[in-house]
């Protein structure tokens, strides 16, 4: 999106949500109760605010609580967003990136204990968890998605990110938790004070390492600080991937950009490797959201591509907060 076109969106949404809160507000619409208990994952801005490692960390929690989880998302410009499907039971991968969108096989090849279940539809996909065996359902960016009722509501937040917002900032009190990017200085504080009922902590991004796409091959960051490397990616806000890069010590020759989902056709590959050997460059590096997307190019892969593999690392007091909230929900006992 261009930057004026993203405000006036902006700014035509965050009203077109308000009025839809304001109607569930007076109970004039009514959210349908799923027949498991949801958490759901979200946040205010478009973009990406790291909603998608939160649901990996949540369900692996879950996994560790005893619990079966599942995600439900409506699996984004996948062929399966109508019409619904599974990508995972929990045991195996049942589909593709091309099935399911790219980010719900991300989630799939990180936790494959966990169900996958893609579609507009997220009340029918509950109950296709349910009907499989699943005991609780994270809800991937679900906090506009105000027809489905949830149990409980995390919220990831961006204070420093002013435009290109979804709904106003007072939406926030809905959020049960509210997880801050941290910044200095912090304005934790601030808004402890503007949603004195929620329960607020900061979260930042932590690189886990470097792998090889195709492969199961770990390598060291450190040694990317001393090679000639391009970079490129299909994400929401490109800027952050090279900023990560550059806090890890990484200064690319040259960053490549691609829209938002981007499914990599051979002119883009093409181009990417153009680059590759026009610069003399001795590695190229993505993104995980895009490497799932690569892993089928086998000729491609011959290149020597690695994919970031980020996490979240979250205030220590967050974890006894979650399971306090989920055991007055009666979700864990």
């Amino acid at each position: 999106m261009k930057f004026p076109f993203i405000i006036v969106f902006s700014f035509l949404h965050q009203g077109f949500c308000q009025i839809k809160n304001w109607l569930y507000r007076l109970r004039i619409f009514k959210p349908k109760r799923p027949p498991l208990p949801v958490i759901s994952v979200g946040n205010i801005s478009f973009g990406g605010t790291e909603k998608t490692p939160m649901a990996i960390h949540l369900l692996e929690f879950l996994v560790q609580q005893g619990l079966k989880p599942a995600l439900v998302t409506r699996g984004y410009k996948g062929k399966w967003e109508k019409k619904g499907g599974v990508l995972s039971d929990g045991k195996a991968i049942l589909g593709s990136w091309q099935d399911s969108g790219d980010e719900p096989l991300m989630v799939a090849l990180n936790r494959p204990d966990a169900g996958i279940f893609i579609g507009k539809n997220r009340l029918l996909s509950c109950q296709r968890a349910k009907q499989s065996g699943f005991k609780v359902a994270i809800l991937d960016d679900g906090f506009q998605h105000r027809r489905l009722q949830r149990d409980l509501d995390i919220v990831l937040f961006d204070p420093a990110r002013k435009i290109a917002l979804r709904e106003p900032p007072s939406s926030l009190e809905r959020a049960d938790i509210l997880l801050l990017k941290k910044h200095a200085p912090s304005q934790k504080k601030e808004i402890e004070a503007s949603f004195p009922l929620a329960s607020i902590f900061e979260y930042s991004v932590r690189s886990q390492g470097l792998y090889r796409v195709g492969k199961k091959e770990e390598a060291r960051i450190e040694d990317f600080k001393r090679k000639k490397v391009i970079a490129f990616c299909g994400i929401a806000w490109p800027e952050r991937f090279v900023s990560t890069l550059k806090e890890e010590g990484i200064e690319p020759l040259c960053f490549l950009k691609f829209p938002d989902h981007h499914p990599y056709p051979a002119s883009s590959l093409e181009r990417i490797k153009e680059k590759y050997q026009e610069l003399g460059a001795e590695a190229i590096l993505t993104t995980e959201k895009d490497a799932v997307k690569l892993m089928d190019k086998k000729s491609f892969n011959l290149l020597p591509i690695y994919y970031l593999k980020i996490e979240l690392e979250l205030d220590k007091e967050f974890h006894p907060r979650l399971v306090q909230l989920l055991k007055n929900k009666s979700i864990i006992f």
